[in-house]
């Protein structure tokens, strides 16, 4: 295959910059088609700019990460990135700012060595949400990515070194609190003074990441291949909108990614919590609900008049648990997130929604209906939402009883228990359609 871009060939744009000169101060867990399609894509444009300071290198940590190990290593690390419209145009350049991949289970001392080098400003996460638990025990050909972060950290404070930032991307609220939390667990389990070190000096700031960005299919390598005359391993397709808002906080510098668009600010959890609320959770209401009444892909979904309805229900519940979102006119975010939802270019599959679907729920639904309750009103779209996650992932749901306290809470409630179980009989009893139709 050639590598990418092939000059006079492919009229696809590729790096405008010296690849071989970039400095990846990045390290990156996780880099799966969101990471590509958005973080990578800023910094792209920084490193476009004339910063030569900030490349990235990917880092895989789980067996099936050895796909995109072997996807990027056959195109010396570039990739194609479409921009799919609503109305079928479609937009593509090569991005090049990942300039090395590491594979943890080849070679862990390796990712050790990258992450303890003092080139390494910032380690960035994209793990999913489910990410951020520690095994019991770790495998020493295969550690955890908070182990391999640990480990560098140790080696870094014996150095004298500066420590790196630890900059989550994943959607979770308080994402770099989580994450901070996570990595001075495992640094205790060993040694005490290295947690208490980290603690006091490594930065770890929060932020809001958003692009809807669908799992590659043939039919996008062909599109690739056929449209843009590249033959791409692995793609990656994404709607045009992308929002990249991060905390201002960080141990040994970092990009001026204020110049290619990201909003940097003194606080994050307003637009967190705009994002996991409206847009997040009501991916969820649009996987279930759109699985039970047979659609496939969630612009099938989005234009249903009845989940349309749901949506603006289930938002306007939602928004009563905001604060202000400085710069943000939340009635037109909400019209905004109806019209990407409904991009049928982008083909987002109901399935791909509803993946790892109790962390999401737990993380985007469930939290509105506790404040909800706690302020003394029950959020009936809301709770429609649950029952419906209930009927169409009927194990899921019933491990996270056991598994999230949470919800464990909320089932303790009588409003809660009684709204639920009525909604779970009509679903039984009348059906989805029916369902909607009184909640509409």
């Amino acid at each position: 295959m050639p590598a990418l871009p092939i000059p006079g060939v492919t009229a696809v744009p590729g790096p405008r910059y010296d690849r071989s000169a970039v400095v990846p101060a990045i390290v990156h867990f996780g880099v799966g088609n969101f990471r590509r399609a958005h973080q990578a894509m800023f910094v792209d444009r920084l490193l476009a700019s004339g910063e030569s300071d900030w490349g990235i290198c990917g880092v895989g940590v789980l067996p099936s990460d050895v796909r995109m190990r072997d996807a990027l290593a056959s195109q010396e690390d570039l990739y194609t990135l479409v921009l799919k419209n609503p109305d079928g145009s479609t937009r593509a350049q090569v991005i090049g700012s990942v300039i090395n991949y590491l594979f943890a289970p080849d070679d862990p001392a390796a990712v050790v060595d990258q992450l303890a080098n003092p080139v390494t400003k910032i380690v960035s996460l994209t793990i999913t949400e489910g990410g951020y638990v520690l095994p019991d025990t770790e495998s020493t050909s295969a550690p955890s990515a908070f182990r391999l972060i640990v480990d560098a950290l140790a080696r870094r404070r014996a150095a004298g070194l500066v420590p790196f930032t630890v900059m989550s991307c994943d959607n979770l609220q308080d994402n770099g609190a989580i994450a901070a939390r996570v990595v001075v667990e495992c640094a205790r389990r060993d040694d005490d003074d290295l947690a208490d070190w980290i603690e006091e000096n490594v930065a770890f700031p929060c932020s809001m990441v958003d692009r809807i960005t669908p799992i590659t299919t043939d039919a996008d390598r062909a599109l690739v291949r056929e449209q843009f005359g590249v033959d791409d391993a692995w793609p990656v397709i994404a709607e045009p909108f992308a929002q990249w808002v991060l905390e201002d906080r960080f141990t040994d510098g970092r990009p001026a990614l204020e110049k290619v668009g990201v909003q940097l600010v003194d606080d994050v959890r307003p637009y967190e919590l705009m994002k996991l609320r409206l847009l997040n959770a009501s991916h969820q209401a649009l996987a279930y609900f759109g699985l039970l009444l047979g659609y496939d892909y969630a612009h099938e979904a989005a234009v249903d008049p009845l989940i349309q309805s749901l949506l603006r229900r289930y938002m306007t519940e939602a928004r009563e648990t905001l604060a202000p979102v400085p710069g943000i006119d939340l009635d037109e975010y909400e019209t905004t997130l109806l019209e990407r939802f409904a991009n049928a270019a982008i083909a987002d599959t109901l399935e791909r929604l509803g993946m790892d679907s109790a962390n999401r729920m737990n993380a985007f639904v469930l939290p509105v209906i506790a404040e909800a309750l706690a302020s003394g009103w029950v959020p009936q779209a809301a709770v429609s939402i649950v029952a419906a996650w209930t009927r169409a992932r009927p194990q899921e749901s019933a491990d996270a009883a056991k598994a999230y306290p949470l919800l464990e809470r909320l089932h303790e409630d009588r409003r809660f228990a009684a709204a639920l179980g009525e909604v779970l009989r009509d679903l039984d009893g009348i059906g989805a359609v029916e369902v909607l139709r009184r909640l509409a």
